[in-house]
């Protein structure tokens, strides 16, 4: 079986629709994981994390930030970090990509999504 590009998010947000459409449009095989509906493993937090520094991972600028309290946001290590998102998962920036070929994206950049995600019958990697 081919490796297929995971795009995990929120189905109701803005940023997902755009890079669904994106997907969609170019014809690129991907799967979605509503991760709000589906869940992650704290083992999924870590792994991204330490490829990504999970300052990367958290939204700062949203309302669920803005609403937890200033121990919750003095946050400041990787495993109170995940903690943290795993109990409130629309803390994770939207969307984080696993491309097929194995790379680890995060939020909706046109540009860099063609960079690393190819259409459907294209054998680029």
């Amino acid at each position: 079986m081919d490796a297929v590009t995971v795009i995990y998010g929120i189905r109701n947000c803005d940023t997902m629709k755009k890079a669904i459409a994106w997907l969609s449009e170019r014809g690129a095989d991907y799967r979605f994981h509503d991760y709000r509906k589906d869940g992650l493993t704290s083992a999924k937090l870590h792994d991204w994390s330490k490829a990504l520094g999970w300052k990367t991972l958290i939204n700062t600028r949203g309302t669920t930030w803005r609403k937890l309290s200033a121990e919750e946001q003095a946050v400041d290590t990787q495993s109170a970090a995940v903690q943290l998102m795993l109990a409130h998962p629309s803390l994770i920036k939207r969307p984080v990509v696993e491309t097929a070929s194995g790379h680890l994206l995060v939020g909706f950049d046109p540009a860099l999504f063609a960079s690393f995600i190819k259409p459907s019958g294209t054998s680029e990697q």
